[in-house]
């Protein structure tokens, strides 16, 4: 019943995270923000539909066919398609034409429908063939580094590749973090001290913006409005 999700983390750098689901007897859920654009794949009613999706703001409620199948690829940070900036798709969606169960266009050329079990193969030709690319300097900030490059190219570069200022991308990952906590069962209290927010309403207006949910709704899920995939990003937060 509801909306269930499976997902996998992935060696390959260009993939944050592989996922699958299956909706029934649901009409909507609450989309958590995002920092990563993905790939994804649905088949309702006999019909597969495909879209580039990019990076989720904020939260926001959005309607699921019952009944459904879906399969996602969500993109490491700093990954990008070059023919489609990124810029166009922040808080949106691209769908992609002539989709069938075998096969999807992508620029100009028919490939298989890729699945759950082998999306690295799918990627790795989307790299071979330069429809996915990815700016260095990205990661290196991610992980720490301090490229030699001004600061507004910096910030530049990084918004170009990923949609975000790298403010957004840390309150992202931060209110994620946390909402995975809280439904552990962690202490809102603990929560604030562990992840640095100010205090407890500082934690509760980002939980509400950016994962459309309270403290309280975390620790009680509500299966008629499920939440989207939720999980702790493997990728550093920007400093």
């Amino acid at each position: 019943m509801g909306l269930e999700i499976e997902s996998r983390p992935s060696e390959l750098p260009y993939i944050e995270r592989v996922w699958r689901s299956r909706s029934s007897e649901v009409g909507r859920m609450t989309s958590v923000a995002a920092s990563h654009w993905e790939l994804v794949f649905w088949e309702h009613e006999g019909r597969v539909q495909a879209a580039v999706l990019g990076p989720e703001p904020e939260a926001c409620v959005a309607p699921v066919p019952k009944d459904a199948t879906f399969f996602g690829i969500s993109f490491a940070l700093g990954t990008s398609m070059p023919h489609v900036p990124i810029s166009r798709l922040v808080g949106g969606m691209a769908e992609l034409p002539d989709v069938t169960q075998h096969s999807v266009w992508l620029k100009g050329s028919a490939w298989h429908v890729p699945g759950y079990d082998n999306a690295e193969a799918f990627v790795r030709r989307m790299v071979r063939e330069g429809i996915v690319d990815c700016d260095p300097i990205v990661p290196a900030v991610l992980g720490g580094a301090a490229p030699d490059v001004s600061e507004r190219t910096l910030q530049r570069r990084f918004v170009a590749a990923t949609g975000l200022t790298q403010g957004a991308v840390r309150q992202i990952h931060r209110a994620r973090e946390a909402a995975v906590l809280l439904q552990q069962g962690t202490a809102a209290q603990d929560v604030v001290h562990r992840l640095g927010y100010f205090d407890q309403p500082h934690l509760a207006r980002s939980l509400t913006r950016f994962i459309g949910r309270t403290a309280t709704q975390l620790s009680a899920p509500d299966a008629a409005e499920p939440l989207s995939l939720l999980y702790k990003p493997s990728s550093p937060v920007p400093a």
